[in-house]
Order: structure tokens, then C-alpha cells, then sequence
């Protein structure tokens, strides 16, 4: 390799999926020791680029060149490759959830790494493990070593995936989306451990990071070098500074300029309260360290003497970072989480006093959409049945036919045509996707939508197209909704008001607008400052 020669060199790549020109003609470089951004909305060819260059894309046909380290790696086998990945290129994929084996401790995953390119021995791999995971700010790791993914929080497994990425010191790291799940604070924690990581890597091996975002925001922060992705093609590219402050292509100026936004309707007066929450507290009862763990234990409280109010045709946004208790709120709401003290409310009723009948038409007039609509829609059923799902079960008295005409009346108020209705979810975009998740909840004609971080997993167009819909939707129903997010961007967007979340309790609550002009409380204040 040359050493003016660039570390990675993409030379006219065309990535196809049978008939589909997933990636077309790409050309793109990226040195020794240099923070690369590759940016674009879903569907933009990043990710297929990412897994290109690793060779892992399946039932696809690549022409062009790859060249690492002046050689081509379309031209080794796949044996080759083997040697490749880990040790020389290594990956963080976008949920390690599903990246990690729920099977396997994070030590054992990462050793198992070491082992097999390192060849060394177990024990030694794991004390490398470790010394790993307290490089990547995990704290306690000779304990978190012997954690499993489900014991870990969404920024530890993060953390994790990092750690597991840097065991054999690659010479070029490809982060796929790694911050998408996080809240705002954590999502800057992890750029700086990147950027201090590729930093004292650059020092040793010249290490690389190539960025795999539609977050523009951490660009800015991150990178040193921009390429823009536009349906497979590379559109722009440049320093960092360039891109940001004169853009040349109107798909660049169009990213750099989106914002989050949608027409709200304002609350009636006299909106009646449709649900009512009074010192409203939930505890967990946990496993305490050490042997005492297997026969005694603990307890948390993750929601703490909150006090709610939702009133029909308002949308309320709840905001908190990861393990505020936001989604152990809307669970409690939904009656699915036993509450330890308080009293919930719906339409003057508390849940409390309901029978098990009762309860069961609540659930057709309260309804979720989840953050992830892969996650919470069956791969094994079509939109009809997941979408009719409800029906079944709350209006059995409907004939077929009429639960069908219900079901494409809703598909096209969420802009779905009944032609989708034999499809299955694996078909669908993320925006699609969520678009099924509302229909499914609107079919049975709610009240009450929970929504627990809906657009978290879509990039700006894509949430703007969501948020547009659920507002059109309430103006048109009287929809109240709770909105439970991180992204104070989208909160803006949606919310008449505010409740500001930490530890379990509301800290600060207000007008949207008053809230997020002059935050109160230091914890507020450092949320929006984390957006800057």
C-alpha cells in the first residue's frame, strides 16, 4: 500500500438486488486516521454500502472495486474475508439487540473474538474483555463482563458492541446508525467515546471511522469529512465545514434545512379529561448482588407520585432520558404494569375499580404504538390480520366482510392502499411499517393513543411524514395522545405540553413553547443543550 494511498477506496461500486440498483456507481475514499460521515435518508444505499465493503450482502450481485489497504476485496474468497472481518474492518451495527447473542455473557462474546484471531486463551481473553469495556466507560466491568444483553442498558450495550468492534484494533471502523435507539445525552456520550477512541487508535494503527448516520446533527460533531447519499448515488461530498455551511446539491440544502414540523390544532376549552393519573408510583422488585440476590430482593421505583392529566384532543409529550421511567408510565397507564400506590383514570373511572369486562373494552378505546413497528408486528402475518387483530377480538359481531371494509378504510387514512393488505411487514419501509402500527391501533376507534417513541428509528423526512399523519388524524378524531420521546426536536413538533421526566419524577412541565424557551431545571436545560 502506498502511503499516499487512501485506506479504504470505493471505485464505482453497483450494489443490485435482482432487478433493484441498490448502491449505483459509487465512487468514495477514506484515509488513514480520518472520521468519514456517509449520510442520507433510509433507503439511500448506506448501509448496503457498509455491508458491501464487508462482503456480508447476500443474494446480491457487486461490480466495481473495494479496495482496502491496495487490495481488492471483491476479489478474495470467502475464506479470505474471514480474516478480514474483525481484525482488520470491524462493524457496530445499529441495534445491538439484535447484533448481540442473548444466549452468550458480553464477555463471552468479545473474548470469543479475541480468541479467534488472537489465539489466545480464555482467561486472557477475558481480561482483555474487560479492560475493554472500562476503555469504552463501562462502569464496574469486572462485573458487567459476566452480564448478559438484557442485563445491560441501551447505552452499555452500546458501549458493548463498541468494545466488541475493537477487540482484534481494526484499521477501519464502520458504525452503522450506533446512537439511533439513544436519547440525546447518550447519543453525545457515544460520539465522544468514538471520537477519543479513533483518536488514540489513529495514533497506533491510523485507525478509521466511517459514520453511518441520517443524523446531522452528530455529523457536525463527529466528522471531518461528509458524503451525501441520495436512491444509491453519491450526490456531494466534502470537508465537513464546506457541506454544512455551502452546500451545492438541493438534496444536501433540503437535509440541512429539514425540521421536524406540523400543524397543531389548538385544545378545546372545554376538552373534557379523558385520563386522569393521582400519585402514581410503580416499584420493581429487583435481585440483590451476591449470593443474598438468590433469596432476597431489592426494590426500585421507577415512576414516583406522578400526577397526569390528558385532556381529548391534546397531545402531552413526556421527555426523559433512557431510564427516566417514560415507558413504565405508559405501561401503568395501559394497565399492563401493576401499580403500587396512586390511582389511574379513565373518563372519571379509575381502572382500579373496573371488571375484568370493563378492562377489556378500555383496551379497544387506549391503544400503543411502539417504537419499533419490526419488533411489534407479527413477520408472520399479513396487514390484514395484524391490522384485524383487533377487530377479532373486540368486534366479533362484524361480518368478514364488513371487518375487511374497516380494515382498508383505515390503511387509507394512513396512507396505505388495500393493495398491501396480502403483504407481510418485512416488505415494508420503517415508515410504512409504522404507518401499519397506527392503523392497527386506530381500527378499533380509540380514544387514546400511547405512543412510546414512534419516529425514533426514522429519519427526518420520514418522521415528518409520521408526525404530519397523527396530526391530521387527531384534528380529525379528537385524538389525545400521549407522546413519549427523547428527541425534544420531535416533541416540539407535536406536543401542546410538556412533562420533563428524571429518576421516576416530573421535574418541570408546562406550554411547549414556554418549556423549551426557559427550562427551569438544570436537567432540562442540559437535554436541549445535548441538541446543540
Amino acid at each position: 500500500m502506498d502511503a499516499n494511498s487512501p485506506l479504504l477506496s470505493i471505485e464505482h461500486l453497483s450494489v443490485r438486488f435482482g432487478k433493484t440498483l441498490a448502491v449505483d456507481n459509487l465512487s468514495l475514499a477514506i484515509a488513514e486516521g480520518e472520521r468519514l460521515a456517509l449520510v442520507g435518508e433510509s433507503g439511500s444505499g448506506k448501509s448496503v454500502t457498509a455491508l458491501a465493503t464487508l462482503r456480508l450482502v447476500r443474494e446480491a450481485t457487486l461490480s466495481g472495486a473495494i479496495h482496502f489497504a491496495g487490495v481488492d476485496l471483491l476479489q478474495k474468497s470467502e475464506r479470505q474475508m474471514r480474516a478480514v472481518r474483525g481484525a482488520e474492518i470491524a462493524m457496530v451495527f445499529q441495534e445491538p439487540m439484535s447484533a448481540l447473542n442473548p444466549l452468550y455473557t458480553i464477555g463471552a462474546q468479545i473474548g470469543e473474538t479475541i480468541i479467534w484471531h488472537d489465539g489466545v486463551n480464555a482467561k486472557q481473553a477475558r481480561m482483555r474483555a474487560i479492560e475493554l469495556l472500562e476503555r469504552t466507560g463501562i462502569s464496574d466491568a469486572p462485573r458487567q463482563v459476566d452480564s448478559y444483553p438484557h442485563q445491560l442498558s441501551g447505552g452499555q450495550r452500546q458501549r458493548a458492541m463498541i468494545a466488541m468492534a475493537l477487540a482484534c484494533r481494526p484499521r477501519l471502523l464502520l458504525a452503522d446508525e450506533p446512537t439511533t435507539a439513544l436519547d440525546m445525552t447518550l447519543r453525545a456520550q457515544i460520539i465522544e467515546l468514538l471520537i477519543s477512541l479513533q483518536q488514540d487508535e489513529a495514533k497506533q494503527r491510523g485507525m478509521a471511522v466511517l459514520l453511518i448516520t441520517h443524523d446531522l446533527n452528530l455529523v457536525r460533531h463527529f466528522a471531518q469529512r461528509v458524503a451525501v447519499m441520495k436512491e444509491g448515488r453519491l450526490v456531494e461530498s466534502g470537508a465537513c465545514t464546506q457541506i454544512f455551511n455551502a452546500p451545492q446539491h438541493p438534496y444536501t440544502q433540503q437535509l440541512l434545512t429539514s425540521r421536524v414540523r406540523c400543524q397543531l390544532a389548538p385544545v378545546a376549552a372545554n376538552a373534557p379529561i379523558l385520563l386522569e393519573a393521582n400519585r402514581l408510583s410503580v416499584a420493581f422488585r429487583t435481585p440483590l448482588s451476591g449470593w443474598a440476590g438468590w433469596f432476597s430482593a431489592g426494590s426500585l421505583t421507577a415512576v414516583k407520585n406522578l400526577d397526569l392529566t390528558l385532556r381529548q384532543g391534546e397531545t402531552v409529550g413526556v421527555i426523559g432520558e433512557s431510564g427516566s421511567g417514560k415507558s413504565t408510565l405508559a405501561m401503568a397507564l395501559l394497565g399492563l404494569q401493576r401499580v403500587q400506590t396512586g390511582l389511574v383514570k379513565f373518563n372519571g373511572q379509575p381502572l382500579s375499580n373496573m371488571t375484568s369486562t370493563a378492562r377489556t373494552r378500555l383496551r379497544a378505546q387506549m391503544q400503543v404504538v411502539f417504537q419499533d413497528p419490526y419488533g411489534s408486528l407479527s413477520p408472520r402475518l399479513t396487514i390484514e390480520r395484524i391490522v384485524g387483530e383487533g377487530l377479532a377480538l373486540h368486534r366479533p359481531e362484524l361480518s368478514a366482510h364488513a371487518q375487511r371494509a374497516k380494515i382498508i378504510a383505515v390503511l387509507s387514512e394512513v396512507g396505505l392502499e388495500a393493495a398491501v393488505l396480502h403483504r407481510y411487514p418485512h416488505e415494508f419501509s420503517g415508515g410504512q411499517r409504522q404507518r401499519v402500527a397506527i392503523a392497527r391501533a386506530l381500527v378499533l376507534e380509540p380514544r387514546i393513543l400511547i405512543l412510546d417513541e414512534p419516529t425514533s428509528a426514522l429519519d427526518v423526512s420520514v418522521q415528518h411524514q409520521v408526525l404530519s399523519l397523527l396530526a391530521q388524524l387527531q384534528q380529525k378524531h379528537q385524538l389525545a395522545y400521549l407522546f413519549i420521546s427523547h428527541d425534544l426536536d420531535v416533541v416540539r413538533a407535536i406536543s401542546h405540553r410538556i412533562l420533563v421526566l428524571s429518576a421516576g419524577e416530573i421535574i418541570e412541565k408546562g406550554l411547549t413553547e414556554e418549556l423549551l424557551a426557559a427550562p427551569r431545571q438544570p436537567y432540562t436545560q442540559q437535554l436541549l443543550k445535548a441538541l446543540e
